[in-house]
């Protein structure tokens, strides 16, 4: 299905910006000032971008492996 290299590099890109966009947006409900002293500051918000793309890296990953594992099934019949 995704045989090219470019298209496989299209479908990576667009899935990791899409599970940024979603991760940033579910982290805006967690209370990050219950464990950081300035939540306003420049730290904070540093570390709030941090988390969101380690969690955005983990949960892209797993979609990536099961969308390109899922696609290696067929060759299970032939």
């Amino acid at each position: 299905m995704f045989d090219g290299l470019g298209q496989q590099a299209v479908i990576h890109i667009v899935v990791n910006v899409f599970f940024i966009g979603v991760t940033w947006w579910a982290l805006q409900s967690f209370r990050f000032d219950l464990f950081v002293r300035e939540p306003k500051g420049p730290k904070a918000k540093v570390l709030t971008i941090i988390v969101t793309i380690a969690i955005a890296q983990l949960v892209s990953q797993f979609f990536l492996d099961y969308l390109y594992s899922s696609q290696m099934l067929k060759y299970l019949w032939e």
